[in-house]
């Protein structure tokens, strides 16, 4: 494939720091591999002197596989690996690590699961809290974060403190170092040697990194320690599209840059190969609404094509059902499914989608996991209440469910694999108050025994004080209450179609193995339509994409506040929209779960000309 002067330029760059801004669908693989090939062919630079750096090891595999394609014979031992692969070698050489000083990821959450354990702090999204811990720990090690400074966005200051001092004393006691802990020891290794660091920037003299908006600060640092004194610094990346802030990416490293190194050589690639000039076009009418960035105008010599269609809809089943019929009628016109894919912002969005395929008979395949909205914690506590009240005496069913709202029921009461209303009477024989109570719950079951779905529901948020558990716990683990109530609100609304609590029942199981048996559908089905996440489509391309959900809260979610938070925010909507080859539709809702919903304001970008 011949290349553009701009492919060119960045191409024939030898010496000194260059930066290469590649835009979406520009060539940057070829581009960097193009590189490598002229660094070993007519500057004479050794391979073992050069090092390539990405950020998956899939796209390091990716590279080699292109770059050994590209130069056969001649390719050479050129270094190429992910940040923590390159690090864990250093590390190795210095030493003398090996696999059983590293801490799996797996073994991490298990390490913290433990610490929240001894803590004895009551949690009942347990993954989605151990994740965001993770998380956090991770970036209060790769940004160099006190953590007396640090405000955790999970729990109080305090149980954080606790749980990051605890995480770590037994880390250490167990003689380990997670992923993260990497980047930090090489970092001190090079500050305190800098005979080893100088042997290093000897063997590699040249460093070409991919994705380097996506970035973190001890990255950086042990990058320039490493790349000095000569700076033979090769960064190609996209400011637009950094959308990995919560993993502690620092988009502004990029924007500083040139700060860095003032002289740095500047490339743009200007032409996108992939996208139509309709897809192109709109996306820069709306990415040009970011203030931190690059300014940069993307061309393509592709066709005009079709112009991004937008579509409103009056609620997500409705627009669910309008995706569906859109991809029966490209299919009628060739289209195949592999060549189509639905986004969205966070995996919720994809429930009802999920739902309708299923209905309809489509396969579908997730890159990442679809969220069962009934095995969400308050889905589970409002079906234990009703199989309690349909006959269930479980002790287990019982302990979930009796203080919530909190009837001061000690688990010393509930003895046996079973519970019985007269033996808690017993225990608390001596104690009126909390014999009115257990009254009440005997009560409260007899008489959801007989309701609808729907207004069981009700009835548990509302006489039952469901609600009240519901806003001390946000309360406590910093969730914003109306995140719950959201959930509570699609909960009633799948409810609705019932009108006995055996029939939901029915619903709920077979829709649960359905989603299992979907989530296992295997890569290589050609009929499956791919489902994935903003953030999880970034690399990817195809004919046809679907952008649903674009409303206000959802796309920019609700929980960017910030100027900085925004422009990720919009940063991943042009991520998304730039994966589209040939066609484009945007969908929007003018409710969900009952609520009004109003557009997001990317769309009045994106329609927005001149």
């Amino acid at each position: 494939m011949s290349l553009n002067p701009s492919q060119v330029q960045a191409v024939i760059h030898k010496d000194g720091p260059c930066m290469v801004l590649a835009g979406p669908g520009s060539g940057k693989t070829l581009t960097i591999t193009k590189r490598i090939e002229y660094l070993i062919g007519k500057h004479h630079v050794s391979p073992e002197e050069i090092l390539v750096i990405t950020f998956t090891k899939a796209a390091s595999i990716e590279m080699k596989e292109r770059f050994v394609r590209l130069c056969g014979q001649k390719a050479g031992p050129v270094t190429f690996g992910t940040f923590h692969g390159i690090y864990y070698g250093i590390l190795k050489w210095a030493y003398r690590m090996n696999a059983s000083n590293i801490l799996s990821e797996e073994q991490k959450y298990q390490l913290l699961k433990q610490v929240i354990g001894r803590m004895e702090i009551d949690i009942d999204d347990e993954k989605d809290f151990l994740q965001g811990i993770a998380g956090e720990i991770g970036n209060i090690k790769n940004n160099q974060i006190p953590l007396a400074e640090y405000e955790s966005l999970n729990c109080s200051e305090e149980v954080f403190r606790e749980i990051f001092e605890q995480y770590e004393k037994e880390r250490k006691r167990l003689k380990k170092i997670d992923f993260d802990d990497m980047l930090v020891l090489v970092y001190e290794l090079f500050k305190k040697r800098p005979d080893i660091l100088s042997m290093w920037q000897r063997k590699f003299r040249y460093i070409l990194i991919d994705e380097f908006q996506d970035i973190n600060q001890v990255q950086y640092d042990v990058i320039r320690m490493l790349a000095a004194p000569e700076n033979n610094l090769f960064i190609v990346g996209d400011d637009d599209q950094s959308i990995y802030r919560f993993r502690g990416a620092r988009p502004d490293i990029m924007l500083g840059f040139k700060k860095d190194y003032p002289d740095t050589k500047e490339i743009l690639l200007d032409v996108n190969y992939r996208s139509t000039k309709a897809i192109v076009n709109g996306a820069a009418r709306v990415i040009r609404h970011n203030v931190n960035r690059y300014p940069k105008q993307i061309i393509t010599t592709n066709e005009q094509g079709e112009t991004v269609h937008i579509q409103e809809v009056r609620h997500p089943i409705e627009e669910s059902k309008y995706v569906v019929s859109q991809i029966q009628e490209a299919k009628k016109r060739g289209i195949l499914s592999s060549e189509i894919a639905v986004l969205f912002r966070t995996n919720v969005e994809a429930r009802a989608l999920a739902e309708t395929f299923m209905e309809y008979n489509m396969p579908f395949r997730m890159k990442e996991r679809m969220p069962n909205l009934y095995e969400h914690f308050i889905a589970q506590d409002l079906t234990t209440y009703l199989k309690m009240a349909l006959g269930d005496r479980s002790r287990k069913s019982f302990l979930a469910i009796m203080n919530r709202p909190n009837r001061y029921i000690g688990r010393d009461s509930v003895e046996g694999t079973t519970i019985s209303f007269e033996s808690l009477r017993k225990f608390y024989c001596d104690k009126d108050w909390m014999l009115d109570r257990i009254d009440q719950l005997e009560v409260d079951f007899r008489i959801l025994k007989n309701m609808a779905p729907y207004g069981a529901i009700q009835y548990i948020r509302k006489h039952i004080g469901y609600d009240e558990f519901l806003k001390e716990y946000a309360a406590f683990r910093k969730i914003n209450m109306e995140d719950l109530k959201e959930v509570l609100r699609e909960i009633e609304e799948r409810a609705k179609a019932f009108r006995t609590i055996e029939e939901w029942f029915t619903h709920i199981e077979e829709y649960s193995e359905e989603l299992k048996r979907q989530s296992q559908q295997k890569e290589t089905d050609p009929e499956a339509i791919t489902f994935m996440t903003m953030h999880g489509s970034k690399g990817l391309e195809f004919d046809l994409v679907f952008i649903i959900g674009a409303n206000e809260t959802i796309t920019p979610y609700k929980k960017a506040e910030t100027k900085e938070e925004v422009e990720e925010e919009r940063r991943m909507f042009y991520v998304a929209m730039t994966r589209a080859r040939k066609k484009l539709i945007i969908s929007y809702t003018k409710e969900r779960n009952g609520k009004s919903m109003a557009q997001s304001r990317f769309v009045g970008e994106l329609l927005t000309r001149g």
